[in-house]
């Protein structure tokens, strides 16, 4: 029996050894247009899986206008320049924000990675080395069909669609995916519908964007779920506070949990290129 007991805790030390660490998925939210509360869903939806136990990190990736860190209550000094050009450690970029979401704000920092040298660019990618333990990272990037966004979904293992039911949302989201669809960047995407009056509203949107995706474009969509309208995001945006903290029992912080979940049930398969194959993609495409 003793001799059994010893051979179950030396194999157990065996398999710890042999043990790979898990790799965070990476996800983009995107929009084909602004104003559609994007971001404020990315802040709040990082919060919500990180109160369901997991190490989430949002990346900052709308250059020159990102507002993750207002959204938050916290403020960055610095980003992802500083750590490439400036000597910084990643340590002192990351922000922490409630319930321990990180945040790394990526400022102007890519519109300049053609200019990068290798060294600079390997020792970035060293020090990525003490982001460890991250389950998800969620890129927030711009809006709007251009490179830099074309480029983010590109970087991605889900991609995830923000629109609103009003036509020029919709029709800005289509672009998007056109655009997504025609340089065979992904053939899938996730919508969330945000500020929709009941779940009916938010039903008959995205089964009607779905179809004409559908009927003109080679790419298969998922409905998240949606976000209603609710005073109580406004007001939180407005007390610098996710609207998930401030009013945990809101119908919005309601969905963002109910979306939060489906994320977390997703079992398709994902590359698990984690944080250092993330930069290391986003370096070779906007070279």
């Amino acid at each position: 029996m003793l001799d059994q007991a010893q051979r179950l805790r030396q194999m157990a030390v065996e398999n710890a050894d042999n043990i790979v660490p898990n790799k965070p998925r990476i996800i983009t939210v995107t929009s084909g247009k602004g104003g559609v509360g994007k971001s404020n869903i990315v802040v709040n939806l990082s919060i919500a899986l990180q109160k369901m136990g997991k190490k989430v990190m949002i990346f900052d990736a709308d250059i020159g206008m990102g507002n993750d860190d207002i959204l938050m209550g916290c403020s960055s000094k610095y980003n992802v320049f500083d750590v490439i050009c400036k000597g910084k450690e990643i340590e002192e970029v990351v922000l922490t924000g409630p319930f321990g979401v990180k945040l790394l704000p990526g400022g102007s920092a890519l519109t300049q990675v053609e200019d990068l040298t290798e060294i600079q660019r390997d020792i970035f990618l060293n020090k990525l080395t003490a982001l460890t333990g991250l389950d998800y990272i969620i890129m927030d990037t711009g809006a709007g069909v251009n490179k830099s966004v074309l480029g983010f979904i590109a970087c991605c293992e889900d991609l995830v669609i923000v629109t609103t039911p009003e036509p020029t949302s919709l029709t800005d989201a289509y672009s998007l995916l056109k655009a997504v669809n025609h340089f065979n960047i992904k053939n899938s995407a996730k919508v969330i519908i945000n500020r929709s009056l009941d779940n009916n509203e938010a039903n008959l949107t995205f089964n009607k964007f779905n179809n004409v995706v559908t009927k003109f474009l080679n790419m298969k969509l998922e409905y998240l779920g949606k976000i209603g309208e609710d005073k109580k995001l406004a007001y939180a945006v407005r007390a610098q506070q996710p609207v998930i903290v401030s009013y945990p029992n809101s119908e919005a912080a309601k969905d963002i949990n109910s979306i939060a979940g489906k994320i977390e049930g997703m079992k398709d398969e994902y590359s698990g290129m984690g944080v250092e194959g993330l930069f290391k993609r986003i370096f070779s495409i906007f070279s």
